[in-house]
């Protein structure tokens, strides 16, 4: 399905500062703690959404209120996931791509969360916003332009509401196991870090909706098809355009946005490859989808300059057979932790030019959150980091108080594509990367899972 909303101009950049001055993250709620349960809203029943959906049924204190879906299948399926949780049914909202206006306005709702295709994320969350939401919840990206981004940012200010992306991967138990030794400076300090998506997609975006596959995922997921909407992305569109598994994790290592932020940002494309072959060894030269001209690099690296002086290399890797990984790499001053590899060294307590297995360090700086929620996340999706990010948004609703993420990590993360895109199309040029703060980053701190509260 496409938005009502007109396509906007997509090289349109803005590096501007906001009219008037970012508000303070303390000012951005407006709203008293709420009584023990929390009524939500659901956009988007598909495979994310029955996630999230599953998650929310397990709460005492969660009330799910309403959902909403174009697909009948998909909205089956939840009502009977709410029948099986001896819940009561929720009110549904369907028979058009714009059904989800009407469960914004039934104003009975404490907080929604968006579960659709990438380019209903911004036209959802500012109507969302408009409607009075003042926890809006959304899985990646943000948006599609840089546009969308700037829009986001300024409607949350002006309604003084949260809007958190749901970037799962800040919530890995080892990623929260890295965080927890850089604070204490094992590492030293920050100099370089990678991460990225690199996950065989192919069997994803030629899906026929119908067969399960299996997504290679280290977590062992399983699924239906993205293809409907996913694929054309791949057709038209040259960037990293999932690049908020990879910057999330390293953005609380290296504070941006609370003290350091990214300045610049350069993008190169491999040549395009890997869609093309796969659909002539499924179905042959003369398949339809064999004369399709894919735009997107099979291997795109973004190069990124922060304040602080560190650099960031981001990979986005979906189309040519391969393993599944995030790729991380945290190089410090005194060592150096990489994912692939399971491996970690750090000086003067390893031996001498030699990786060690990292588990052991991970499992003696296991992060607090997840020593005080860890069987609380037994069985949720990859590996429990979906218990995480959504506790941390529930929690913030009732309490009243800013997400860990808020609008300004959401923008800067996500801006990533629109930017990678850019600078793709005029020859890998280095594009300045905006500061959706307008300066507060230099004033504000870096809380995130600062203890084991939520």
């Amino acid at each position: 399905m496409k938005p009502t909303l007109p396509r906007r101009q997509f090289l349109r950049q803005s590096t501007l500062l906001s009219a008037g001055a970012a508000l303070a993250p303390a000012l951005l709620w407006g709203r008293a703690p709420t009584a023990d349960k929390v009524r939500i809203g659901l956009i988007g029943t598909g495979l994310r959404g029955q996630n999230h959906l599953e998650l929310l049924l397990r709460r005492a204190d969660v009330v799910v209120a309403s959902l909403c879906d174009v697909d009948a299948g998909m909205l089956q399926t939840a009502q009977a996931m709410v029948a099986n949780a001896k819940k009561p049914q929720p009110q549904v909202f369907t028979g058009s791509p714009t059904a989800y206006q009407s469960l914004l306005q039934a104003k009975n709702l404490d907080a929604v969360v968006i579960a659709t295709p990438w380019e209903w994320h911004t036209p959802m969350i500012l109507d969302a916003l408009e409607a009075g939401i003042k926890y809006v919840g959304t899985e990646v990206v943000l948006g599609i332009t840089l546009e969308d981004h700037w829009q986001v940012v300024h409607a949350a200010e002006k309604h003084k509401a949260q809007v958190m992306m749901l970037e799962n991967v800040c919530y890995r138990r080892d990623v929260m196991a890295i965080l927890n030794m850089v604070r204490q400076g094992v590492l030293g300090e920050m100099v370089h870090l990678q991460g990225g998506y690199q996950h065989d997609l192919r069997g994803v975006k030629f899906n026929d909706g119908k067969t399960p596959y299996d997504s290679g995922a280290e977590f062992g997921e399983k699924g239906y098809s993205e293809a409907k909407w996913r694929t054309h992305h791949s057709v038209h569109r040259n960037g990293d355009l999932y690049p908020t598994h990879g910057i999330g994790p390293l953005a609380n290592l290296i504070n941006l946005n609370r003290g350091n932020r990214m300045v610049a940002l350069c993008a190169f494309g491999s040549k395009s490859r890997g869609l093309h072959q796969y659909v002539v060894q499924k179905g042959g030269a003369e398949h339809p989808n064999a004369k399709v001209t894919f735009k997107l690099g099979d291997v795109v690296t973004t190069q990124i300059r922060c304040a602080g002086g560190e650099t960031i290399l981001l990979q986005h890797d979906t189309n040519l057979p391969r393993p599944y990984s995030l790729g991380f790499r945290v190089q410090g001053t005194k060592g150096i932790w990489m994912d692939v590899n399971k491996s970690i060294y750090v000086e003067g307590q390893s031996k001498s030019h030699q990786w060690e297995e990292a588990k052991t360090w991970l499992e003696k700086y296991d992060h607090p959150l997840w020593k005080k929620y860890g069987s609380d996340a037994q069985g949720a999706g990859h590996g429990g980091m979906d218990f995480f990010v959504l506790h941390a948004f529930i929690e913030s609703v009732k309490r009243g108080v800013p997400t860990p993420q808020d609008v300004y990590d959401a923008a800067a993360w996500s801006a990533i594509t629109p930017l990678s895109e850019v600078s793709i199309e005029t020859g890998n040029a280095t594009v300045d990367f905006p500061d959706f703060t307008s300066g507060q980053w230099m004033y504000r701190k870096n809380d995130f899972a600062l203890d084991d509260s939520y």
